[in-house]
């Protein structure tokens, strides 16, 4: 977590903050209850990346005597606070709203400012929602997009863009119910619009939180670590074969791996030392988010879990 930016947390703060308050004048003076939903999902947006940013904090500070492998885990304990906000804070609080505006209709008013400062919020969060896209675009590589969110351990980045995202959508819903409102002359429009962002906030709420909580829990990091450990092993002569290979996800950026591997019958202290400090710089190098690595030397002629490097069965 060394080094983690805040750009992307603290642009999309910034945003908004002004968008926030641009809504809440739009909903003072329309009565509009997708305007108040909107405001509201506005404010939590504020108050997650203000979280986020203690997050990104908290999982910098260095490993001590109490957290030997670092706080990195702490950016996706306070990304999970954030998707159980998400959901109360906006997404039931919107279908509380749409749910009292069916029972109690009211017709919106000053639409013309309403849609003027839902206008000027699409273009400020669409901005902030391509740029959160144009850094996953630059992480991912060749990844496919939806299958890099799945797979990414940059918690805060993937919450930034998928708030942004909600909330480009939510402005879209709320400028189609509001015009249908205009329209009709019927508020049940602005009513159902209140309830659609809700739906929306919550469907976001839920693939966050299931995303985070198997960061939480101790995800493996990526396959293509434990499969360079298998194959960098294999260019050392003292490793006969590879008996178990783990890796576990400390925080973005931050993997601990350790390895049980078998040796040569004839090696000895000093060079098996040697042998291993090679095979670490190895794996360091085509893995710079390696930050922990235990390496364990055993002469066990069978394992269940072993891979052989010089051809048949480690023996």
């Amino acid at each position: 977590m060394e080094g983690h930016s805040t750009k992307h947390v603290v642009s999309s703060l910034l945003v908004n903050l002004a968008i926030t308050l641009a809504k809440g004048v739009a909903a003072f003076f329309s009565g509009s209850g997708a305007m108040l939903a909107e405001t509201i999902h506005s404010a939590a947006d504020c108050g997650n990346q203000a979280l986020l940013l203690i997050g990104i904090k908290r999982a910098g500070r260095k490993p001590d005597h109490v957290h030997p492998l670092g706080y990195g885990r702490a950016l996706y304990f306070w990304s999970f606070v954030v998707a159980l906000l998400l959901f109360t804070g906006g997404g039931m609080f919107s279908i509380y709203e749409g749910t009292h505006k069916l029972g109690h209709p009211e017709m919106p008013e000053n639409l013309g400012l309403a849609f003027g400062i839902l206008g000027f919020s699409l273009v400020l969060e669409g901005a902030a929602t391509l740029a959160n896209k144009r850094e996953l675009d630059k992480r991912r590589g060749a990844v496919p997009f939806f299958s890099f969110l799945r797979k990414t351990t940059d918690s805060d980045l993937v919450v930034i863009f998928a708030e942004n995202g909600a909330a480009s959508l939510g402005l879209v819903i709320a400028m189609a119910s509001l015009a249908a409102t205009s329209i009709t002359q019927n508020p049940i429009y602005d009513s159902l619009g209140t309830l659609a962002i809700g739906v929306v906030l919550v469907g976001v709420a839920i693939f966050l939180a299931i995303e985070i909580i198997s960061l939480l829990e101790g995800e493996a990091a990526d396959p293509a670590i434990g499969a360079s450990a298998l194959e960098l092993a294999k260019a050392r002569p003292l490793f006969r074969g590879v008996l178990q290979v783990l890796t576990l996800q400390q925080g973005p950026g931050e993997v601990l791996l350790a390895a049980k591997v078998a040796l040569a019958p004839d090696a000895l202290g000093e060079e098996v030392c040697l042998e291993i400090n090679a095979y670490e710089d190895a794996l360091r190098a085509r893995h710079p988010e390696l930050k922990w690595i235990f390496v364990e030397p055993d002469r066990r002629e069978t394992a269940e879990h072993s891979v052989a490097l010089k051809g048949g069965a480690v023996s």
